[in-house]
């Protein structure tokens, strides 16, 4: 009796254990099913947490070839019980493009062939949600024209918009082989593209500047930019708010591919600012630098100061200081695109104090300088955004002065000299020989005619006074003013000449000069013509 009812105890308590190995089996059981279930429902959702994430973050369509979603290899089981905290999964794609409110007229916004990221399956349900790397691939940003772009991102607080919108945190961007272009108002027109091989972007977190490394080539002059700084926060309101700073290095840009200049520049410097107002300081150096309707290579160095607009490119020089072989000059001005023009407009004033004169003459004119001295150069530069070539639409509006010239041509200086000599009544003195001369002007140039208001050139014992027009365009001249000399008619000669021309000395002595003629200069500037000018009535001072 004692063993029997032994034995139905010992029945209870196995069928009990029993009991409590299928339900603990089947509780396990109905884990593993919860696990696997949420392990796939991470695809789908990571795949619509990207799209709607992109979807407002741009305002725009997203379209999507290809994405897929590696998890990481570990239990189910494992993926509920820390709900996915520590497992990254890594996430691919392919031919994703954003257009912005759907618009097919325009190219994407943002468009790219491939970008892989990892994220931590335990922050997807996270506020914001943390992906720690991108990586993108081919990827291609077209900027509309400035009146056109649409205002990207959001407000720095998630709270704003009830809670609704989606927020990430990407801590580190890694973009290679991308392109920025920027459209024209006129679709007929070459976009304006900027290739940019490696950009890298990294942030510290919600409300913070993101710093960046790039390296991009220029289009215009092509040439290699390296720079480091830092971008951001980005401000959704006023895009153009967005802070912006700093250091670059531009290297081997080549500047023939613009139609009057050329020379290989090298430069460096700092911005900050913002998108709208960038403050730029450097340094710019172009050892060849030369016009191409002379050839001959002058070493160039600046140190400059400008505000550039971001959105447009416009360009203020507040201050350059310049040194063209061994003449230092200033200039101050600004490269401008108005509203309404397809061109910029260039205006700008130099500023020469004490120039070598050998060292415009290099840069200007053919072959080797036929002069030297010093100049003092002030003019006002302005290139209008008119169709046509640099020569054709330049202005210019200034005032000159050279002195203690000298012409480097003996032939040339032959003549100086002997007028000189005339000039001061010593016709036969060898005492005056290698004499310096002086010239002072003001002029304008338009339409490719330089108009002189007065041109003076000065020696010992001469003057000349004229004004008028030199056509750049038909190599003409057309001038007319006073030659003045210290000297008599009658002393610029020699022997018996000397003699005979006496009685008309007073016939030719006015103004305070010895001599007092009307000329008139014409021909072209290889072949100019002197003669005098009875009808003239031009400049006697």
């Amino acid at each position: 009796m004692t063993c029997q009812k032994h034995m139905q105890t010992m029945t209870r308590k196995r069928k009990w254990l029993i009991g409590i190995a299928v339900a603990t089996m089947l509780g396990i059981v109905a884990l593993f099913v919860a696990a696997s279930i949420l392990a796939r429902r991470f695809e789908p959702y990571i795949r619509e947490q990207a799209i709607e994430y992109l979807r407002k973050r741009f305002d725009s369509d997203v379209e999507l070839a290809a994405l897929r979603v590696h998890l990481p290899k570990t239990s189910p089981l494992r993926l509920l019980l820390t709900k996915g905290s520590g497992a990254l999964a890594r996430v691919e794609g392919e031919g994703i493009s954003l257009r912005h409110k759907g618009r097919r007229d325009v190219p994407p916004m943002f468009a790219m062939k491939k970008f892989r990221f990892e994220v931590d399956l335990g922050t997807l349900f996270d506020t914001p949600k943390t992906v720690q790397s991108v990586w993108l691939e081919g990827m291609e940003i077209s900027i509309p024209p400035k009146g056109e772009r649409p205002k990207l991102g959001t407000s720095s607080s998630p709270e704003k918009d009830g809670g609704s919108q989606t927020w990430v945190l990407i801590k580190d961007v890694t973009i290679q082989d991308a392109r920025l272009v920027i459209l024209p108002k006129d679709r007929k027109k070459v976009p304006l593209e900027f290739a940019i091989h490696d950009l890298r972007l990294s942030s510290a977190g919600m409300g913070v500047a993101m710093r960046y490394d790039a390296a991009l080539t220029n289009p215009r002059p092509p040439g290699a930019i390296h720079s480091v700084g830092t971008l951001g926060p980005w401000n959704a309101e006023e895009p153009g708010d967005t802070p912006l700073s700093g250091d670059y290095t531009f290297e081997k840009a080549d500047l023939g591919v613009f139609a009057a200049i050329a020379g290989i520049l090298n430069s460096t410097g700092h911005f900050e600012g913002t998108l709208d107002s960038i403050h730029a300081n450097g340094q710019a150096s172009v050892p060849d630098f030369r016009l191409k309707m002379a050839g001959n290579p002058v070493p160039l160095v600046t140190q400059f100061e400008a505000v550039i607009d971001g959105t447009n490119g416009n360009t203020i020089l507040q201050r350059v200081r310049a040194t063209l072989g061994t003449t230092e000059f200033t200039t101050s001005g600004g490269v401008i695109k108005h509203e309404r023009d397809l061109r910029r407009s260039i205006s700008l004033d130099v500023s020469i104090p004490q120039g070598d004169l050998r060292d415009l003459l290099r840069l200007a004119v053919k072959g080797t300088p036929f002069m030297e001295g010093q100049i003092l150069l002030q003019t006002k530069i302005d290139i209008p955004p008119l169709v046509g070539k640099v020569r054709e639409k330049l202005k210019l509006d200034g005032r000159f002065e050279v002195q203690h010239g000298k012409f480097l041509r003996s032939t040339t200086q032959d003549k100086i000299d002997d007028l000189s000599r005339r000039g001061q009544g010593k016709p036969n003195s060898e005492e005056i020989d290698d004499v310096v001369s002086g010239m002072k002007g003001t002029f304008t140039l338009e339409n490719e005619v330089i108009r002189f208001r007065s041109l003076s050139f000065r020696v010992s014992g001469a003057k000349v006074d004229l004004k008028g027009n030199y056509d750049l365009q038909r190599d003409a001249l057309a001038f007319n003013g006073t030659l003045k000399l210290q000297a008599t008619v009658s002393q610029t000669m020699t022997g018996w000449k000397r003699w005979v021309l006496r009685p008309v000395d007073p016939f030719f002595a006015k103004e305070n000069a010895g001599t007092f003629l009307r000329i008139k200069v014409t021909g072209t500037s290889k072949a100019p013509k002197f003669d005098s000018d009875r009808g003239n009535k031009g400049p006697s001072s």
